[in-house]
């Protein structure tokens, strides 16, 4: 299987930048292709400019959103790595969104009705949040994320979600949850390379 990760925090220390080795170490265990796309060190510009905008609706983009299409192109799953911060992902992700799930690539309007054109992709989600679970659920952020980033974004594309993870109070994680965390991670891509 191709694997695509989209990595998104700029601190090599991180609870996330664990994950990505994580998922890494997992999946080359396995033998399975791996292409890393870390945003802060590529430094990719995620504003998305009148320009752009303007290219988008004739099927034109800027050379660093090609090579980054070309990348989600070629992958079977596409795994994402991202904190939620501020209720929502990082400024340099979302610019990736904006950007590089233009209209003509990752959706069209087909007489007036919305296609994802990136059915046949996997995605798997990995995020981190201070906050507990419970709090989020208690005030309608857990709906508020599916809502905005799975539906609004992931399978409004096509993507089928294949695993969402929220990791919660992970501004002070003890050695138990990461242990935990890290366990899940390793489990869900055994099973997926068992299963394929």
């Amino acid at each position: 299987m191709k694997n695509l990760i989209i990595y998104a925090h700029p601190n090599s220390g991180s609870l996330n930048h664990f994950f990505k080795n994580t998922i890494i170490e997992s999946l080359e265990k396995s033998g399975q292709q791996i292409v890393v796309r870390d945003l802060n060190e590529i430094n990719f510009n995620p504003v998305l400019s009148l320009q752009d905008m303007q290219g988008q609706r004739i099927g034109q983009v800027a050379d660093d959103v090609k090579i980054e299409q070309d990348f989600i192109s070629w992958a079977d799953q596409i795994i994402f790595i991202y904190p939620i911060w501020w209720t929502g992902m990082p400024a340099i992700m979302k610019g990736y969104i904006d950007r590089v799930f233009s209209y003509g690539f990752a959706y069209r309007y087909d007489q007036g009705i919305q296609k994802g054109l990136l059915t046949g992709k996997q995605t798997i989600i990995i995020n981190s949040h201070g906050k507990s679970n419970a709090e989020y659920k208690a005030m309608g952020m857990d709906k508020a994320l599916t809502l905005t980033s799975d539906t609004g974004i992931f399978n409004y594309s096509g993507l089928e979600i294949k695993h969402h993870f929220y990791f919660d109070k992970a501004d002070r994680p003890s050695v138990e949850n990461v242990l935990e965390w890290e366990n899940q991670l390793k489990m869900l891509f055994l099973e997926k390379t068992l299963s394929n």
